[in-house]
C-alpha cells in the first residue's frame, strides 16, 4: 500500500459568504485568532504524514502564496530588532511542507478544481482538503481516512453525521450497516432534499482519493451554472465497489458559515496558554452583564 505523500487544497473560491471582508483578501486567510484558516488545513495534513501540497488558486489568492513564501523583508527586519522568537515562527510556515500552486482559470466546480492538478498528482492516492472545515487539532481527522484506505485500497470519504435540515448543504452517502471504522458507500448524493437524502452521514471536507478518480473526473458533464462536481465522480467510484466512508472523530468547524467560524474564534482562543484564561474571565464579565 502506498503512503499518501500529496494533497491538493482547493482554495479558488471567491468567498461571497463573508464579504465585504473578502472582497480584497482571501477567505481562507481570515484568522482564527491570529492563525489563518488555511494554515490550520495546512497543519492538519502534516501531521497526517503529507510532504508535498498543492494549492490550487485563483486570480486574487496571491496572498495565499504569500503567506507560505519568504518574507525576506520581514525576516530582515526582525533579525536585525533581535525578535528570534517571530523570526523562527514565521520561517517554520514556509518550511513545513514542500509547496506548490496550480491556477484554476474558472470557478468551474470541485471536480474541475482537482482536474486542474492532476499533472501534480501523477499515479498515486492523494488527500483533498477543503478549506472551509477545520478540525480541533487535538483529535483525528484525516488520520481516520488514511486508517481506512490503507485497510481497504480505496478511495475515502470523510463523514459525520449532521441534522436532518442540514444535509442539503453537503454531499451524503448512505448509513452504515452497523457501527464500524468505515463502511462501503453504495450512494452518495449531492445536496439532496431532507426526505430524499440517504442518510445525515454528509461528506464534510476531508478525502483521500485513488487516481483512477481522474478518469472519472474526464467523464464527468458539467451540471448547473455549469460547475463539474466531484460528487459525479465519486458515485461513478460508488458504483464500482471503490468507495468507502470513514466516520471523523473529531470537533468539526464550518468557517464558512459566520456563526460556526465566530464559534470557533472563542473555541480557538480559549486553549490558548497565553489568553485562554483572561478571554474566559473576559467571557463571563460579558455574559452576567447582559443576563
Amino acid at each position: 500500500m502506498q503512503t499518501i505523500r500529496k494533497a491538493l487544497i482547493p482554495v479558488a473560491g471567491l468567498g461571497t459568504r463573508f464579504l465585504p471582508a473578502t472582497k480584497a483578501q482571501p477567505k481562507e486567510m481570515l484568522p482564527l485568532v491570529d492563525k489563518p484558516v488555511i494554515q490550520h488545513v495546512v497543519e492538519e495534513a502534516i501531521r497526517s504524514g503529507i510532504q508535498s501540497i498543492t494549492l490550487i488558486t485563483g486570480r486574487g489568492k496571491q496572498a495565499i502564496e504569500n503567506h507560505f513564501d519568504v518574507a525576506f523583508e520581514l525576516e530582515d527586519t526582525l533579525r536585525r530588532r533581535g525578535r528570534k522568537e517571530d523570526l523562527e515562527l514565521i520561517q517554520t510556515i514556509t518550511h513545513m511542507a514542500q509547496f506548490a500552486y496550480v491556477r484554476q482559470g474558472e470557478p468551474l466546480g470541485l471536480g474541475h478544481a482537482v482536474l486542474c492538478a492532476e499533472h501534480a498528482i501523477g499515479n498515486e492516492p492523494f488527500a483533498l482538503l477543503l478549506g472551509d472545515d477545520v478540525f480541533d487539532e487535538e483529535d483525528i481527522a484525516l488520520g481516520a481516512l488514511i486508517t481506512a484506505h490503507r485497510a481497504t485500497g480505496k478511495s475515502v470519504v470523510g463523514v459525520q453525521q449532521v441534522p436532518l435540515e442540514h444535509v442539503s448543504r453537503y454531499g451524503v452517502v448512505n448509513a452504515p450497516p452497523q457501527h464500524s471504522g468505515w463502511w462501503n458507500v453504495n450512494t452518495i448524493v449531492e445536496k439532496p432534499e431532507p426526505d430524499e437524502a440517504p442518510s445525515q452521514w454528509a461528506v464534510v471536507g476531508r478525502y483521500i482519493l485513488m487516481p483512477t478518480v481522474f478518469e472519472h473526473l474526464h467523464g464527468v458533464q458539467p451540471g448547473v451554472g455549469g460547475e463539474y462536481q466531484l460528487t459525479d465522480a465519486l458515485a461513478m467510484l460508488a458504483h464500482r465497489g471503490d468507495l468507502v466512508a470513514a466516520p471523523i472523530p473529531a470537533r468539526r468547524y464550518d468557517t464558512g458559515n459566520k456563526l460556526d467560524y465566530l464559534k470557533a474564534n472563542v473555541e480557538f482562543a480559549l486553549k490558548r496558554a497565553d489568553l485562554g484564561r483572561d478571554f474566559l474571565d473576559y467571557l463571563k464579565e460579558l455574559v452576567a452583564q447582559r443576563s
